[in-house]
Protein backbone atom coordinates (compact mmCIF):
# COMPACT_ATOMS: atom_id res chain seq x y z
CA UNK A 1 0.00 0.00 0.00
CA UNK A 2 1.11 3.53 -0.64
CA UNK A 3 1.10 6.15 2.11
CA UNK A 4 -2.05 7.72 0.66
CA UNK A 5 -3.83 4.35 0.64
CA UNK A 6 -2.67 3.85 4.22
CA UNK A 7 -4.17 7.26 5.15
CA UNK A 8 -7.45 6.27 3.55
CA UNK A 9 -7.50 2.97 5.48
CA UNK A 10 -6.88 4.82 8.75
CA UNK A 11 -9.62 7.35 8.11
CA UNK A 12 -12.04 4.55 7.29
CA UNK A 13 -11.48 2.96 10.73
CA UNK A 14 -12.93 4.94 13.63
CA UNK A 15 -10.50 3.34 16.12
CA UNK A 16 -7.38 4.25 14.11
CA UNK A 17 -5.20 6.78 15.97
CA UNK A 18 -2.16 6.89 13.70
CA UNK A 19 -0.40 5.45 10.68
CA UNK A 20 3.03 5.25 9.06
CA UNK A 21 4.96 3.47 6.32
CA UNK A 22 5.82 -0.13 7.26
CA UNK A 23 9.01 -0.12 5.18
CA UNK A 24 10.82 3.24 4.75
CA UNK A 25 13.36 1.97 2.23
CA UNK A 26 13.17 3.26 -1.37
CA UNK A 27 10.66 5.96 -0.62
CA UNK A 28 8.45 3.95 1.73
CA UNK A 29 5.79 1.27 1.26
CA UNK A 30 3.37 -0.82 3.25
CA UNK A 31 0.98 0.32 5.96
CA UNK A 32 1.33 0.26 9.74
CA UNK A 33 -1.78 1.25 11.74
CA UNK A 34 -2.21 2.04 15.42
CA UNK A 35 -5.60 1.33 16.97
CA UNK A 36 -6.58 3.10 20.21
CA UNK A 37 -3.45 3.83 22.31
CA UNK A 38 -0.08 4.46 20.63
CA UNK A 39 1.81 1.46 22.03
CA UNK A 40 4.74 -0.65 20.79
CA UNK A 41 6.63 2.23 19.18
CA UNK A 42 10.40 2.14 18.70
CA UNK A 43 13.25 4.51 17.95
CA UNK A 44 15.29 3.97 14.79
CA UNK A 45 18.38 5.74 13.47
CA UNK A 46 16.61 6.37 10.16
CA UNK A 47 14.00 9.15 9.92
CA UNK A 48 10.37 8.12 9.57
CA UNK A 49 7.17 10.16 9.74
CA UNK A 50 4.27 9.04 11.95
CA UNK A 51 0.87 10.61 11.23
CA UNK A 52 -1.33 11.07 14.32
CA UNK A 53 -5.10 11.40 14.02
CA UNK A 54 -6.61 14.33 15.98
CA UNK A 55 -10.19 15.62 15.95
CA UNK A 56 -10.58 18.71 13.77
CA UNK A 57 -12.64 20.41 16.48
CA UNK A 58 -9.77 20.10 18.93
CA UNK A 59 -7.30 21.64 16.50
CA UNK A 60 -9.68 24.45 15.60
CA UNK A 61 -10.36 25.32 19.23
CA UNK A 62 -6.67 25.33 20.07
CA UNK A 63 -5.78 27.57 17.11
CA UNK A 64 -8.57 30.04 17.86
CA UNK A 65 -7.60 30.36 21.48
CA UNK A 66 -3.92 30.89 20.65
CA UNK A 67 -4.66 33.64 18.15
CA UNK A 68 -6.94 35.40 20.65
CA UNK A 69 -4.18 35.69 23.23
CA UNK A 70 -1.20 37.95 23.00
CA UNK A 71 2.24 36.68 22.16
CA UNK A 72 3.33 36.33 25.79
CA UNK A 73 0.32 34.27 26.75
CA UNK A 74 0.74 32.06 23.69
CA UNK A 75 4.31 31.29 24.72
CA UNK A 76 3.17 30.41 28.26
CA UNK A 77 0.46 28.14 26.95
CA UNK A 78 2.89 26.39 24.66
CA UNK A 79 5.33 25.90 27.53
CA UNK A 80 2.53 24.56 29.70
CA UNK A 81 1.39 22.17 26.98
CA UNK A 82 4.91 20.88 26.47
CA UNK A 83 5.51 20.35 30.18
CA UNK A 84 2.13 18.68 30.62
CA UNK A 85 2.76 16.38 27.67
CA UNK A 86 6.14 15.39 29.03
CA UNK A 87 4.69 14.70 32.48
CA UNK A 88 1.84 12.61 31.07
CA UNK A 89 4.28 10.70 28.86
CA UNK A 90 6.58 9.97 31.78
CA UNK A 91 3.69 8.84 33.99
CA UNK A 92 2.29 6.65 31.23
CA UNK A 93 5.71 5.13 30.56
CA UNK A 94 6.26 4.40 34.26
CA UNK A 95 2.82 2.79 34.59
CA UNK A 96 3.38 0.71 31.48
CA UNK A 97 6.79 -0.44 32.71
CA UNK A 98 5.39 -1.43 36.11
CA UNK A 99 2.61 -3.38 34.44
CA UNK A 100 5.07 -5.28 32.25
CA UNK A 101 7.36 -6.04 35.18
CA UNK A 102 4.48 -7.73 36.98
CA UNK A 103 3.97 -9.98 33.96
CA UNK A 104 7.41 -11.60 34.13
CA UNK A 105 9.46 -9.65 31.58
CA UNK A 106 12.48 -11.14 29.88
CA UNK A 107 15.35 -9.33 28.31
CA UNK A 108 18.80 -10.03 27.02
CA UNK A 109 21.71 -8.43 28.92
CA UNK A 110 25.47 -9.00 28.83
CA UNK A 111 25.28 -12.29 26.98
CA UNK A 112 22.77 -13.89 29.39
CA UNK A 113 19.02 -14.26 29.54
CA UNK A 114 17.48 -12.64 32.58
CA UNK A 115 13.93 -12.48 33.78
CA UNK A 116 11.69 -12.49 36.79
CA UNK A 117 8.86 -14.77 37.73
CA UNK A 118 5.73 -13.81 39.69
CA UNK A 119 7.69 -13.99 42.98
CA UNK A 120 10.47 -11.71 41.69
CA UNK A 121 12.92 -14.61 41.82
CA UNK A 122 15.94 -13.98 39.62
CA UNK A 123 16.25 -16.35 36.67
CA UNK A 124 19.30 -16.73 34.51
CA UNK A 125 20.41 -18.89 31.61
CA UNK A 126 23.60 -18.82 29.58
CA UNK A 127 23.24 -17.58 26.03
CA UNK A 128 23.71 -20.25 23.37
CA UNK A 129 25.99 -18.92 20.64
CA UNK A 130 25.19 -21.71 18.18
CA UNK A 131 21.51 -20.71 18.00
CA UNK A 132 20.12 -17.83 16.01
CA UNK A 133 18.26 -15.16 17.99
CA UNK A 134 15.45 -13.82 15.81
CA UNK A 135 13.54 -10.60 16.40
CA UNK A 136 9.84 -10.65 17.10
CA UNK A 137 9.35 -8.52 13.98
CA UNK A 138 11.03 -11.16 11.76
CA UNK A 139 8.93 -13.97 13.26
CA UNK A 140 5.69 -11.99 12.96
CA UNK A 141 6.48 -11.26 9.32
CA UNK A 142 7.29 -14.93 8.65
CA UNK A 143 3.96 -16.10 10.14
CA UNK A 144 1.85 -13.25 8.72
CA UNK A 145 1.55 -11.76 12.21
CA UNK A 146 0.69 -15.17 13.76
CA UNK A 147 -2.27 -15.59 11.44
CA UNK A 148 -4.81 -18.30 12.28
CA UNK A 149 -4.47 -19.55 8.71
CA UNK A 150 -0.84 -20.45 9.50
CA UNK A 151 -1.65 -22.20 12.76
CA UNK A 152 -0.77 -25.90 12.49
CA UNK A 153 -1.42 -27.08 16.05
CA UNK A 154 -1.38 -26.31 19.73
CA UNK A 155 0.23 -27.96 22.73
CA UNK A 156 0.85 -27.45 26.41
CA UNK A 157 3.39 -24.70 25.70
CA UNK A 158 1.17 -22.84 23.26
CA UNK A 159 0.13 -22.59 19.60
CA UNK A 160 2.41 -23.63 16.74
CA UNK A 161 2.52 -21.71 13.45
CA UNK A 162 4.04 -22.38 10.06
CA UNK A 163 6.25 -19.61 8.75
CA UNK A 164 8.64 -18.75 5.94
CA UNK A 165 11.82 -16.75 6.61
CA UNK A 166 13.24 -14.19 4.18
CA UNK A 167 15.76 -16.74 2.92
CA UNK A 168 12.90 -19.10 1.96
CA UNK A 169 13.30 -21.60 4.80
CA UNK A 170 10.07 -23.07 6.15
CA UNK A 171 9.87 -23.02 9.94
CA UNK A 172 7.57 -24.11 12.75
CA UNK A 173 7.10 -21.41 15.40
CA UNK A 174 6.06 -22.45 18.90
CA UNK A 175 4.78 -19.46 20.89
CA UNK A 176 4.15 -19.42 24.65
CA UNK A 177 0.45 -19.00 25.35
CA UNK A 178 -0.81 -16.60 28.04
CA UNK A 179 -2.93 -19.44 29.48
CA UNK A 180 -0.16 -22.05 29.39
CA UNK A 181 0.82 -23.90 32.55
CA UNK A 182 4.37 -23.89 31.20
CA UNK A 183 6.74 -20.95 31.08
CA UNK A 184 10.36 -19.89 31.30
CA UNK A 185 11.56 -23.12 32.94
CA UNK A 186 10.19 -25.31 30.15
CA UNK A 187 11.44 -22.82 27.56
CA UNK A 188 14.99 -22.88 28.93
CA UNK A 189 14.86 -26.65 29.35
CA UNK A 190 13.88 -27.24 25.73
CA UNK A 191 16.42 -24.79 24.33
CA UNK A 192 19.31 -26.22 26.37
CA UNK A 193 18.37 -29.82 25.59
CA UNK A 194 17.85 -29.53 21.85
CA UNK A 195 20.60 -27.00 21.14
CA UNK A 196 23.25 -29.44 22.31
CA UNK A 197 21.78 -32.43 20.48
CA UNK A 198 22.34 -33.38 16.85
CA UNK A 199 20.70 -36.53 15.49
CA UNK A 200 18.71 -37.36 12.37
CA UNK A 201 15.82 -38.60 14.50
CA UNK A 202 15.58 -35.50 16.70
CA UNK A 203 13.82 -32.34 15.59
CA UNK A 204 16.24 -29.49 14.90
CA UNK A 205 15.94 -26.21 16.79
CA UNK A 206 16.85 -23.31 14.50
CA UNK A 207 16.53 -20.39 16.90
CA UNK A 208 14.58 -18.59 19.57
CA UNK A 209 13.09 -15.22 20.46
CA UNK A 210 12.90 -13.56 23.88
CA UNK A 211 11.02 -10.25 23.75
CA UNK A 212 9.43 -8.95 26.95
CA UNK A 213 6.72 -11.54 27.72
CA UNK A 214 7.13 -13.33 24.40
CA UNK A 215 8.95 -16.69 24.52
CA UNK A 216 9.20 -18.29 21.08
CA UNK A 217 11.00 -21.37 19.74
CA UNK A 218 11.77 -21.83 16.04
CA UNK A 219 12.11 -25.35 14.59
CA UNK A 220 12.58 -26.89 11.21
CA UNK A 221 9.19 -27.43 9.59
CA UNK A 222 7.97 -31.03 9.29
CA UNK A 223 5.92 -31.49 6.13
CA UNK A 224 3.93 -34.49 7.36
CA UNK A 225 3.06 -33.13 10.79
CA UNK A 226 3.00 -35.69 13.63
CA UNK A 227 2.69 -39.46 13.77
CA UNK A 228 -0.70 -39.45 15.50
CA UNK A 229 -2.12 -37.28 12.70
CA UNK A 230 -1.70 -40.33 10.44
CA UNK A 231 -1.89 -43.20 12.90
CA UNK A 232 -5.26 -42.62 14.55
CA UNK A 233 -7.22 -41.46 11.52
CA UNK A 234 -9.06 -44.13 9.57
CA UNK A 235 -8.32 -42.54 6.20
CA UNK A 236 -4.79 -41.23 6.69
CA UNK A 237 -3.65 -44.43 8.41
CA UNK A 238 -4.00 -46.20 5.07
CA UNK A 239 -1.07 -44.10 3.84
CA UNK A 240 1.25 -45.76 6.38
CA UNK A 241 2.25 -49.19 5.09
CA UNK A 242 4.29 -51.66 7.11
CA UNK A 243 7.75 -50.73 5.73
CA UNK A 244 7.09 -47.12 6.70
CA UNK A 245 5.88 -48.07 10.19
CA UNK A 246 8.84 -50.40 10.66
CA UNK A 247 11.19 -47.58 9.65
CA UNK A 248 9.43 -45.21 12.09
CA UNK A 249 9.86 -47.73 14.95
CA UNK A 250 13.57 -48.07 14.16
CA UNK A 251 14.04 -44.31 13.90
CA UNK A 252 12.34 -43.62 17.24
CA UNK A 253 14.43 -46.33 18.91
CA UNK A 254 17.67 -44.85 17.52
CA UNK A 255 16.66 -41.36 18.63
CA UNK A 256 15.93 -42.50 22.20
CA UNK A 257 19.19 -44.48 22.30
CA UNK A 258 21.04 -41.31 21.33
CA UNK A 259 19.34 -39.40 24.16
CA UNK A 260 20.06 -42.10 26.75
CA UNK A 261 23.59 -43.08 25.81
CA UNK A 262 25.29 -41.38 22.86
CA UNK A 263 24.64 -37.66 23.34
CA UNK A 264 26.79 -35.23 25.28
CA UNK A 265 23.96 -34.93 27.80
CA UNK A 266 22.15 -38.01 29.07
CA UNK A 267 18.49 -37.09 28.70
CA UNK A 268 15.22 -38.67 29.80
CA UNK A 269 12.43 -37.32 27.60
CA UNK A 270 9.47 -38.10 29.94
CA UNK A 271 6.80 -37.36 27.31
CA UNK A 272 7.29 -39.80 24.46
CA UNK A 273 4.05 -40.29 22.56
CA UNK A 274 2.70 -40.33 19.01
CA UNK A 275 1.92 -36.60 19.13
CA UNK A 276 5.56 -35.79 19.86
CA UNK A 277 6.93 -37.80 16.93
CA UNK A 278 7.12 -35.55 13.87
CA UNK A 279 7.49 -36.82 10.31
CA UNK A 280 9.54 -35.18 7.57
CA UNK A 281 8.85 -35.30 3.83
CA UNK A 282 10.24 -38.86 3.59
CA UNK A 283 8.22 -40.05 6.63
CA UNK A 284 11.34 -40.25 8.79
CA UNK A 285 10.51 -39.80 12.50
CA UNK A 286 11.93 -36.99 14.61
CA UNK A 287 11.41 -36.79 18.37
CA UNK A 288 10.22 -33.36 19.51
CA UNK A 289 9.04 -31.40 22.56
CA UNK A 290 11.76 -31.49 25.21
CA UNK A 291 10.04 -29.11 27.62
CA UNK A 292 9.60 -31.88 30.22
CA UNK A 293 12.95 -33.60 29.62
CA UNK A 294 15.53 -34.04 32.38
CA UNK A 295 19.30 -34.05 31.94
CA UNK A 296 21.71 -36.20 33.94
CA UNK A 297 25.45 -36.17 34.45
CA UNK A 298 27.34 -39.35 35.29
CA UNK A 299 25.83 -42.77 35.92
CA UNK A 300 23.04 -41.78 38.30
CA UNK A 301 20.06 -41.66 35.94
CA UNK A 302 17.22 -42.14 38.44
CA UNK A 303 15.31 -39.30 40.03
CA UNK A 304 12.12 -38.66 41.98
CA UNK A 305 9.60 -35.86 41.72
CA UNK A 306 6.41 -34.84 43.50
CA UNK A 307 4.93 -33.43 40.30
CA UNK A 308 4.24 -36.13 37.74
CA UNK A 309 4.19 -34.76 34.21
CA UNK A 310 3.60 -36.54 30.96
CA UNK A 311 0.62 -38.01 29.14
CA UNK A 312 -1.65 -40.61 30.72
CA UNK A 313 -1.41 -43.88 28.82
CA UNK A 314 2.34 -43.54 28.17
CA UNK A 315 3.82 -42.99 31.64
CA UNK A 316 5.32 -45.95 33.51
CA UNK A 317 3.76 -47.31 36.75
CA UNK A 318 6.69 -46.40 39.02
CA UNK A 319 6.51 -42.84 37.74
CA UNK A 320 2.72 -42.55 38.01
CA UNK A 321 2.56 -43.95 41.57
CA UNK A 322 5.85 -43.00 43.22
CA UNK A 323 7.18 -40.20 41.01
CA UNK A 324 10.34 -42.18 40.20
CA UNK A 325 11.61 -41.87 36.65
CA UNK A 326 14.66 -43.17 34.82
CA UNK A 327 15.70 -44.20 31.33
CA UNK A 328 13.39 -47.21 31.82
CA UNK A 329 10.45 -44.75 31.95
CA UNK A 330 11.19 -43.80 28.34
CA UNK A 331 11.55 -47.50 27.47
CA UNK A 332 8.01 -48.09 28.78
CA UNK A 333 6.64 -45.20 26.70
CA UNK A 334 8.44 -46.56 23.63
CA UNK A 335 6.82 -49.98 24.13
CA UNK A 336 3.35 -48.40 24.26
CA UNK A 337 4.18 -46.38 21.15
CA UNK A 338 5.27 -49.49 19.20
CA UNK A 339 2.03 -51.32 20.01
CA UNK A 340 0.03 -48.26 18.88
CA UNK A 341 1.98 -48.09 15.62
CA UNK A 342 1.24 -51.76 14.90
CA UNK A 343 -2.40 -51.69 16.03
CA UNK A 344 -3.30 -48.19 14.86
CA UNK A 345 -5.26 -47.47 18.05
CA UNK A 346 -4.55 -45.42 21.18
CA UNK A 347 -3.67 -47.33 24.32
CA UNK A 348 -5.90 -45.33 26.66
CA UNK A 349 -8.87 -45.42 24.27
CA UNK A 350 -8.56 -49.08 23.24
CA UNK A 351 -11.75 -51.14 23.55
CA UNK A 352 -11.99 -54.71 22.32
CA UNK A 353 -15.59 -55.24 23.42
CA UNK A 354 -15.43 -58.77 24.86
CA UNK A 355 -13.10 -57.82 27.77
CA UNK A 356 -11.86 -54.80 29.71
CA UNK A 357 -8.25 -55.08 28.61
CA UNK A 358 -6.46 -52.01 27.37
CA UNK A 359 -4.08 -52.23 24.41
CA UNK A 360 -1.25 -53.63 26.57
CA UNK A 361 -3.50 -56.27 28.11
CA UNK A 362 -4.96 -57.26 24.76
CA UNK A 363 -1.48 -57.61 23.24
CA UNK A 364 -0.40 -59.73 26.22
CA UNK A 365 -3.38 -62.12 25.94
CA UNK A 366 -2.81 -62.58 22.21
CA UNK A 367 0.90 -63.20 22.81
CA UNK A 368 0.23 -65.89 25.43
CA UNK A 369 -2.14 -67.62 23.00
CA UNK A 370 0.34 -67.42 20.11
CA UNK A 371 -1.93 -65.10 18.14
CA UNK A 372 0.03 -61.84 18.28
CA UNK A 373 -0.41 -61.24 14.55
CA UNK A 374 -4.11 -60.47 15.22
CA UNK A 375 -3.03 -57.25 16.94
CA UNK A 376 -1.89 -55.82 13.61
CA UNK A 377 -4.09 -53.25 11.88
CA UNK A 378 -6.09 -54.67 8.96
CA UNK A 379 -4.69 -51.90 6.76
CA UNK A 380 -1.29 -53.68 6.87
CA UNK A 381 -2.49 -57.01 5.48
CA UNK A 382 -1.05 -56.36 2.02
CA UNK A 383 2.33 -54.95 3.07
CA UNK A 384 3.35 -56.61 6.34
CA UNK A 385 6.19 -59.04 7.00
CA UNK A 386 5.01 -61.54 9.62
CA UNK A 387 8.40 -62.06 11.27
CA UNK A 388 9.00 -58.32 11.62
CA UNK A 389 5.54 -57.64 13.06
CA UNK A 390 5.82 -60.48 15.60
CA UNK A 391 9.30 -59.38 16.61
CA UNK A 392 8.20 -55.78 17.16
CA UNK A 393 5.25 -56.91 19.31
CA UNK A 394 7.56 -59.15 21.35
CA UNK A 395 10.06 -56.33 21.90
CA UNK A 396 7.24 -53.92 22.83
CA UNK A 397 5.96 -56.34 25.48
CA UNK A 398 9.47 -56.54 26.94
CA UNK A 399 9.47 -52.75 27.16
CA UNK A 400 6.13 -52.44 29.01
CA UNK A 401 6.83 -54.94 31.78
CA UNK A 402 5.64 -53.78 35.19
CA UNK A 403 9.00 -53.59 36.96
CA UNK A 404 11.59 -51.19 35.59
CA UNK A 405 14.48 -53.59 36.19
CA UNK A 406 12.82 -56.17 33.91
CA UNK A 407 12.73 -53.80 30.93
CA UNK A 408 15.63 -53.76 28.47
CA UNK A 409 17.79 -50.73 27.76
CA UNK A 410 17.34 -48.92 24.47
CA UNK A 411 20.63 -50.36 23.25
CA UNK A 412 19.21 -53.85 23.75
CA UNK A 413 15.97 -52.79 22.08
CA UNK A 414 17.78 -51.55 18.95
CA UNK A 415 19.84 -54.73 18.76
CA UNK A 416 16.76 -56.94 19.19
CA UNK A 417 14.92 -55.08 16.43
CA UNK A 418 17.70 -55.55 13.87
CA UNK A 419 18.71 -59.12 14.82
CA UNK A 420 16.98 -62.44 14.23
CA UNK A 421 18.07 -64.28 17.38
CA UNK A 422 15.80 -65.62 20.14
CA UNK A 423 14.17 -63.10 22.49
CA UNK A 424 13.58 -63.45 26.26
CA UNK A 425 10.06 -64.16 27.47
CA UNK A 426 8.24 -61.01 28.63
CA UNK A 427 6.42 -60.81 31.95
CA UNK A 428 2.89 -59.47 32.37
CA UNK A 429 2.78 -55.79 31.43
CA UNK A 430 1.81 -52.92 33.70
CA UNK A 431 -1.74 -51.54 33.46
CA UNK A 432 -2.95 -54.93 32.27
CA UNK A 433 -6.65 -53.95 32.16
CA UNK A 434 -8.52 -50.69 31.89
CA UNK A 435 -9.87 -51.25 35.41
CA UNK A 436 -6.35 -51.53 36.81
CA UNK A 437 -5.48 -48.27 35.07
CA UNK A 438 -8.37 -46.46 36.74
CA UNK A 439 -7.56 -47.96 40.15
CA UNK A 440 -3.93 -46.96 39.83
CA UNK A 441 -4.91 -43.50 38.68
CA UNK A 442 -7.18 -43.14 41.74
CA UNK A 443 -4.36 -44.16 44.11
CA UNK A 444 -1.97 -41.54 42.78
CA UNK A 445 -1.89 -37.92 43.84
CA UNK A 446 -1.64 -36.82 40.21
CA UNK A 447 -4.34 -34.48 38.96
CA UNK A 448 -5.21 -33.79 35.36
CA UNK A 449 -3.71 -30.34 35.70
CA UNK A 450 -0.20 -31.74 36.02
CA UNK A 451 -0.53 -34.07 33.05
CA UNK A 452 0.29 -32.25 29.84
CA UNK A 453 -2.13 -33.12 27.06
CA UNK A 454 -0.57 -31.88 23.82
CA UNK A 455 -2.21 -31.66 20.43
CA UNK A 456 -0.56 -32.83 17.22
CA UNK A 457 1.41 -30.33 15.20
Amino acid sequence: MTLRECETACKANCTCTGYANLDIRNGGSGCLLWLDELLDTREYDADQDVYIRVAASELKGLVDSLFDLNKKKRIRILELLILTSLAVTLLFGAAYACRKLKKRPHKKRRGKWYGQDEKDTSLQMEQLDDLQCLSLYDIARATDNFSDSNKIGEGGFGPVYKGVLEDGREIAVKRLSETSQQGLDEFKNEVICIAKLQHRNLVKLLGYCVHQNELILIYEYMTNKSLDWFLFDETRSLMLNWPQRFNIIHGIARGILYLHQDSRLQIIHRDLKAGNILLDGDMNPKISDFGLARMFVGHDTTAKTKKVVGTYGYISPEYAVHGRFSIKSDVFSFGVLVLEIICGKKNKEFNQGDHNDNLLGHAWRLFKRGRSIELMSVSLQASHVVSEVLRCIHVALLCVQHHAEDRPTMLSVVLMLVSEGPLPEPKQPAFFTEESCHKLEALTSVCEGTITLLYPR
